[in-house]
């Protein structure tokens, strides 16, 4: 096993929660998530299996505050206001859990009744990502999901109402019959609640899902383009600006939850089927999952990891960069050595050649337009 001197700089932490169910799963959906009737959901038993885990893990925070929570899923907001506020009691208990923490929360509109965002903010979340996917009623239909296009829009009302002014709307496109007007009028329906985030990412067709058996009909390449360029235009002239792939913002309001996935940094996994990523105080760079299975994860005794595997040396590079090139604004190239441990010198040839030919920025480790065009074969230099 290769092995290196400890980074100069732990990366910030941050922490992922996986709530694994939903009232229904969503063809396209390949995360893990598995249907179960709101009322047969043992929020207790779930919560006493999540804090067991973070007390098998705490050695690994070695005393850092964390940053940032997310809660991702399956569905978060089926789970109920006194769930989380008996758990972000408990975790904070357990960590140090910085004042300025940003939490997040996954929520489905299909899963809120008055009452509930009060209870998320009364818990101590305080920004909210909103699975909307289109306000098209027939888009929706095909999508599998569970709202309607009022149901979507009443749900983003009442988050504000609630008090959270911190919010993302989760939009999809490239969907089944689905041209440019179609598109534009779902991101004209999202800016007219006056969001500060947007995340808008193409349907792709993933292995174990209904879609990949199935495949629905999806607009070809040139359709595509069309959406995106369009797409892209229309919300950078409503002052948003892709600071990511497929995550738009307005100035100043990037996820910081993301932001720390994106920088290689660090992040605790709890919740059956998370991931996460360790920063070791011996300069070795870990990734680690949990027990799948939700009735598994609960009957668990010990410890729920089901696997771990050290980043080799000769891996580092291309999983730092697989990160941070997704960032339109790249990152200062001392980062490369505060989170991987590894000199600048170990990928200099290879930025070098990057840059003559137009794909890297000459300054930062950062993809030009041209780069971020071919990126998958950008990345591929570094194998």
């Amino acid at each position: 096993m290769n092995t290196s001197p400890a980074a100069a700089v732990r990366p910030p932490l941050s922490l992922y929660i996986h709530v694994p169910w939903c009232v229904r799963k969503c063809p396209y959906c390949d995360f893990n998530s598995h249907a179960l009737k709101k009322q047969d959901i043992p929020e207790d038993r779930y919560l006493q299996a999540l804090l067991e885990d973070l007390d098998q893990d705490l050695a690994l925070t070695a005393g850092r505050s964390v940053k940032t929570v997310f809660i991702g899923g399956g569905t978060p907001s089926l789970m109920s206001g006194p769930f989380y506020q008996r758990l972000f009691s408990e975790l904070r208990a357990r960590l140090e859990l910085d004042p300025n923490a940003e939490i997040t929360l996954e929520a489905n509109p299909g899963t809120l009744e008055q009452g509930r965002f009060e209870s998320f903010r009364e818990a101590g979340i305080n920004r909210l990502s909103i699975g909307v996917q289109s306000f098209n009623p027939e888009h929706l239909v095909a999508l599998g999901r569970i709202h309607d296009r009022d149901a979507a829009h009443r749900a983003i009302e009442t988050a504000r109402e609630a008090g959270f002014d911190n919010f993302n709307i989760d939009l999809m496109h490239g969907l089944p019959g689905q041209t440019p007007d179609d598109a534009l009028a779902d991101l004209a329906a999202a800016l007219d609640h006056q969001p500060p985030h947007l995340s808008w990412y193409q349907l792709t067709l993933e292995p174990n899902t209904e879609f990949y058996s199935r495949p629905p009909s999806l607009p070809d390449d040139d359709r595509l383009w069309e959406i995106y360029r369009q797409g892209s235009d229309f919300l950078r002239s409503h002052g948003f600006g892709d600071y990511e792939v497929s995550a738009w913002c307005r100035p100043g309001r990037e996820s910081r939850h993301n932001l720390n996935y994106w920088t290689f940094g660090d992040y605790l996994a709890l919740g059956a089927g998370a991931h996460g990523k360790i920063s070791l105080p011996d300069g070795n760079v870990s990734r680690y999952w949990k027990t799948r299975q939700p009735e598994a994860y609960l009957n668990r005794i010990g410890s729920r990891t089901a696997g771990t595997e050290i980043i080799e040396l000769d891996e580092r590079p291309l999983e730092f960069l697989m990160n941070v090139l997704r960032l339109s604004g790249g990152v200062d190239e001392a980062l490369f050595r505060e989170r991987t441990g590894l000199p600048l010198s170990t990928i200099a040839v290879k930025l070098e050649q990057l840059r003559k030919e137009q794909l890297l920025d000459k300054h930062r480790i950062q993809a030009t337009d041209l780069g971020h065009r071919y990126l998958n074969s950008l990345l591929e230099r570094f194998l």
